[in-house]
């Protein structure tokens, strides 16, 4: 039994969500359901826009890959978080909910002056969140971050998409990933978004390498990859890259491939007022659960019950006393 069950490496973000209307997107020219960079004086911009919304979440931690080993890490099985913050309140804001959530991680050395990077999440009535990130210091994310013994120590190297967009954090996942493949260390990828996989493949594919153990991804990231319209086909691309895949669909369920069979999942029926973190739920319940021994079909079960609960709920986690009810729920006590 390995120390961890996943190593993670991604954008340490600080999130703020506020719930808009449609018509203030486009008034905002803000791109729906996509994750977009932006600078701080634009972030500034949009807050003054919104100024007097209801903001919900505020200072929470988040990040894709951080919302993962967390999930994973309050279902039951520990992770190390591989990220950068500053020198700031919200560093210390986000070093505290790793530690609160029992995820390891190297950020206890001295912190450079600057500022952590923010992410302001914008809730469309339909549910579907629209990203707005300003990286600021997760941009310079390293192969300074990267810590071998807990690579070598986890059962899997999880990497986040989105640390594509940065140079010197996608050279840290790929050294990571090499890391985690010399030691036996199964390894694993979100594609993130679909503007990653539209505007990044060289460099999600150099994340990648040859091929990966496991990509989790939603049906339009998938169809993006296959460069098809054709679910059939996207699956048929993922093959030739990852030995095993996650696609989620939404309101439709997920599909789940352990390398001899493809499973379809049916969905949690919920009213969804908040997609924000549900991909990163999906894939932090399904690390827990194929490492503490379930099957894919299972896992697959498991992650969209979690995801569900998630999507019904503004922010993107749960409650600390929330995870344990929800496994006793699925697993039994």
């Amino acid at each position: 039994m390995k120390k961890y069950a996943a190593y993670g490496i991604g954008a340490a973000l600080v999130d703020t969500e506020i719930k808009v209307e449609d018509s203030e997107l486009d008034a905002m020219n803000v791109e729906k359901g996509m994750m977009t960079l932006v600078d701080a004086d634009r972030q500034s911009e949009l807050l003054g826009h919104l100024e007097g919304h209801l903001v919900k979440a505020s200072h929470a931690s988040g990040g894709s890959a951080g919302n993962s080993m967390i999930a994973t890490a309050q279902f039951g099985n520990p992770t190390f978080m591989s990220c950068k913050v500053a020198n700031d309140a919200d560093g210390d804001i986000y070093i505290a909910d790793l530690e609160a959530a029992g995820v390891d991680h190297a950020l206890t050395g001295e912190r450079e002056e600057g500022v952590t990077g923010k992410c302001l999440v914008l809730i469309s009535p339909d549910a579907e969140r629209s990203m707005n990130t300003n990286l600021s210091i997760s941009e310079t994310l390293s192969t300074d971050q990267l810590n071998a013994q807990a690579i070598g120590e986890s059962e899997y190297y999880y990497m986040e998409g989105y640390v594509v967009t940065s140079p010197t954090g996608r050279a840290a996942a790929v050294r990571g990933r090499e890391i985690a493949e010399a030691a036996g260390v199964k390894t694993s990828i979100s594609l993130s978004d679909p503007g990653m996989v539209e505007f990044f493949r060289d460099g999600l594919q150099e994340m990648i390498g040859e091929r990966v153990n496991l990509i989790f991804c939603n049906e339009a990231e998938a169809l993006g990859w296959g460069n098809t319209d054709n679910i059939e086909v996207a699956i048929e691309k993922l093959k030739q890259v990852a030995d095993t895949f996650v696609i989620t669909r939404g309101a439709e369920g997920a599909l789940t491939y352990d390398g001899d069979n493809l499973a379809e999942i049916p969905p949690h029926k919920v009213h969804a007022v908040d997609s924000n973190g549900a991909g990163d739920m999906f894939a932090g319940a399904f690390l827990y659960a194929i490492t503490r021994g379930e099957d894919f079909p299972t896992a697959g079960r498991f992650a969209s019950l979690a995801a569900g609960k998630i999507v019904a709920n503004y922010g993107p986690r749960l409650k600390p006393e929330e995870y344990p009810a929800l496994r006793n729920e699925f697993f039994g006590g």
